[in-house]
Formats: C-alpha cells, sequence, structure tokens
C-alpha cells in the first residue's frame, strides 16, 4: 500500500481532502446531517438525471444547464469513497506537473488545487461547462489562498500552450474524445504532459448512461493515445496514467 506522501503540501489533502465537506456546506449554506445526506443520494440521482435527459446531442447543455449543483455532491461523494487511490493521482500531478496547467473538465477542483501547490507549476487554468462548478473551485481556491495561481474559463482559452494538462472523469463524457487527445497534442509545449484516466463503460447495471462505449471511438481513441504520446511509468495505485507529448 501507498504511504502518505512527505510533500507537506499534500499533507492538507490527506487530512481532508482540501476541507472538501466544509467548502461544500458554506458554499451551498447547508448543515452538515444535510450535507451528508446529499452526498448519500448524489450518484444515484445523476445516475437517474442522466437516464431522464442524457442526449449526446444535448451533452453539453446537459452539464452546463442541467446538472446544476447535483454534480457537486455526485463528484463530491465519489472523490471521498476513493479517498487513497485519489491521493495517489495527486502524488502522480505533484511528480510531473509544472509550468502552466491545464485542468480540462476540472470538476470540483481538487487536481487543480493539488497542482496549484505545487512549486513548480506557475498558473492553473480551470476549465468546466458547469458555471456552479466554476463558481464553487473559485470559492474553494480563495479559501485555500490560491486564487493568484488560478485562471477560469469555460472553454480553453485560444492561442495558448500548456506544460501540463490534466483531464480526469471527463473523455469518457466527450462524444469524440479521439479528437479531444489531438487537440492536447495541439496545444502542448515539446515535451509537454498529460495526466488523464477515462472509464469506456457504462456500469454493469448502467449506473453510468453519459459514458461513452462506442467500440468503434473507443478503438480510435487507444490509437491516437498510443500514436501521439509515450506513457511514462507511474509506481502509484491509481486510475490515471502520464504521457509526454511525442512529436
Amino acid at each position: 500500500m501507498i504511504q502518505q506522501p512527505v510533500l507537506p503540501f499534500l499533507n492538507r489533502y490527506w487530512q481532508d481532502s482540501f476541507s472538501l465537506k466544509q467548502h461544500l456546506k458554506d458554499f451551498l449554506h447547508i448543515d452538515a446531517e444535510t450535507l451528508e445526506s446529499k452526498l448519500a443520494a448524489g450518484q444515484q440521482q445523476m445516475a437517474d438525471l442522466g437516464h431522464k435527459d442524457f442526449d449526446w446531442e444535448q451533452a453539453t447543455a446537459f452539464y452546463q444547464d442541467k446538472v446544476k449543483e447535483l454534480y457537486l455532491f455526485d463528484l463530491g461523494a465519489w472523490h471521498l469513497s476513493i479517498h487513497e487511490r485519489l491521493g495517489n493521482m495527486l502524488q502522480l500531478i505533484a511528480d510531473h506537473a509544472q509550468g502552466k496547467v491545464l485542468d480540462f473538465g476540472g470538476g470540483i477542483g481538487t487536481h487543480a488545487i493539488a497542482a496549484a501547490c505545487c512549486p513548480q507549476v506557475t498558473e492553473v487554468i480551470y476549465c468546466d461547462l458547469n458555471p456552479i462548478n466554476i463558481d464553487f473551485v473559485r470559492y474553494r481556491t480563495a479559501q485555500l489562498g490560491l486564487s493568484e495561481k488560478f485562471r477560469f474559463c469555460s472553454e480553453i482559452p485560444a492561442n495558448e500552450n500548456f506544460a501540463t494538462i490534466l483531464c480526469f472523469d471527463v473523455l469518457e463524457h466527450l462524444p469524440d474524445p479521439s479528437q479531444q487527445l489531438l487537440k492536447f497534442h495541439q496545444i502542448l509545449i515539446s515535451e509537454g504532459k498529460i495526466i488523464l484516466n477515462w472509464l469506456f463503460f457504462k456500469g454493469f447495471n448502467q449506473e453510468h448512461p453519459f459514458h461513452l462505449d462506442d467500440p468503434q471511438l473507443v478503438d480510435a481513441f487507444f490509437r491516437n493515445l498510443q500514436s501521439n504520446f509515450i506513457e511514462i511509468f507511474q509506481p502509484y495505485d491509481t486510475f490515471a496514467r502520464c504521457y509526454r507529448k511525442w512529436n
């Protein structure tokens, strides 16, 4: 089992997930009992919403307008349930993130916060479609004293390049993840790195109705990944992988 890292700026995560529960309570103006109830129900409610309203042709609108604050509880519950593996993922970020970092589809901000804590990272651009997510992460970074290192946006800024791109629990939500990989390759500097994961699987009981699992699109994704990036070995028990841009 991977032990708690010695890096002092990650100790905060291991103690309380960067104050995630406190930030949710304060941002949403709810008490602890209400929060626990909403976290317990969040993932099922998100799946129910997906079965009811998700349409690939309207995917952007679904994440931008329909999920609202429910996504905070869904992602919050997920992050808390994988605390150790997520911590190892943050260790991977600490090992490799540097320079200007793009967190694409940044969710509740855990990965972006970890990147901002790295002394070798100069700036973090947090990008997410959901305006409530953006407001929540802006609130979190202010509470943690990290605002000066952050920019926030709903689309990747034009005409910018990045030393590191983070993309977690996002690619399976895109209609064509292969094209997103090619975009990442285009905006990475030479020898830049991506740290990402994916789950091209709707679940044994269809609990992830908004996940892509089309065999041809998944095959194209892996072909593009292998053609444009070289995997960097990492020793941690986590879902994520790190790749270097291959020109």
